[in-house]
């Protein structure tokens, strides 16, 4: 095939920075790694803001495709794991950032980083879970693998309520049962929020001011996507034996916090990375959101754009108007 196609590419401009845009390219332009897939879909996620608008330096290396899910069909491969026709996503693995990512009609993938479709789910529903759903299932899991997210002991908190994660997060908690308190700067967003299942909805005011490293238990666990010091008062607040799952950097990477929750109260906090998780692990969170994601909260959720219109979502992500997820359709 000898075809060109468009691509996001991340690169450098002249004054070094990066940012990305869209340039015809041919298979030729690929890594050479075993298994070509026809790219049907993939998704927006605050990562991709930051690589496309040049406001973080995510791709390590330029030029590259940005984009770090997609879904989409075997067209061939040298791989006894995968055929032609097969039906898979990929979440991760350092596309976009050390390796070239979704944004394109065709990608070369390592076979160890495919993951079979689910069969709950059509390529378009997986990727408006992505990464994004795929990481707050994975942060579901770990609290409840903690073992103290009871559902008759107290609320469970979810930071940057009305972004990816958080939308999904919230979803995921109510369906299985817990109480849900939705923190957001965007008072616009409450009934949305509402409506995915939060039975209350908070400033994130309350927790943007650095305060005492102890303050009243409010939390049983917490799901963070904010970081900082939302993330310092969260530990903060969270009861006797509790854990908070941190997954994002919204409001920062620093952490103005003490060992007091932990030691003091036995609070955890868990680190949730999605990004280079084994299979086993992917798998598991692939199940809970076949199990518990409802597709009408899926579908409410979620808007469907053009490839050609990422340079511009891509600074509405970031600066956080954004609600939801984003299918991004690349044929």
């Amino acid at each position: 095939m000898t075809e060109s196609f468009a691509a996001m590419i991340i690169d450098q401009d002249e004054a070094g920075r990066p940012n990305g845009r869209l340039r015809e390219i041919t298979l030729a332009d690929l890594p050479d790694h075993p298994v070509l897939v026809e790219i049907s879909h993939s998704s927006l996620n605050y990562k991709d803001g930051l690589a496309i608008s040049g406001k973080g330096r995510i791709a390590r290396r330029t030029p590259l495709i940005a984009g770090i899910d997609l879904a989409g069909v075997v067209v061939e491969s040298r791989s006894p794991e995968w055929k032609a026709g097969d039906k898979v996503i990929v979440n991760g693995w350092g596309l976009s950032e050390t390796e070239s990512g979704a944004f394109t009609r065709f990608q070369r993938l390592k076979p160890e980083w495919l993951t079979p479709l689910p069969s709950a789910f059509s390529a378009e529903q997986a990727m408006a879970i992505g990464t994004a759903g795929y990481t707050a299932a994975l942060a579901v899991l770990a609290l409840e693998d903690w073992g103290n997210l009871i559902k008759a002991r107290g609320d469970v908190l979810v930071t940057g309520a009305a972004g990816g994660v958080g939308s999904m997060a919230i979803s995921l908690l109510s369906a299985r049962g817990y109480r849900v308190v939705a923190s957001t700067g965007r008072a616009g967003e409450h009934d949305y929020l509402r409506s995915l299942g939060a039975a209350e909805c908070i400033d994130r005011s309350e927790f943007s001011a650095v305060s005492r490293p102890l303050q009243a238990e409010r939390w049983s666990g917490a799901v963070d996507s904010v970081g900082s010091t939302t993330l310092a008062n969260v530990l903060a607040q969270t009861g006797y034996g509790g854990a908070v799952a941190a997954c994002g950097l919204a409001g920062g990477s620093d952490l103005p916090a003490t060992v007091l929750p932990h030691i003091l109260r036995g609070v955890a906090l868990l680190g949730i990375d999605s990004v280079m998780a084994p299979p086993d692990k992917r798998q598991r969170a692939w199940d809970l959101l076949s199990g518990s994601l409802e597709a009408e909260k899926l579908a409410s959720m979620t808007c469907v754009a053009p490839m050609r219109d990422l340079p511009v979502l891509a600074e509405e992500i970031v600066a956080g108007r954004v609600r939801g997820r984003v299918v991004i359709e690349i044929a």
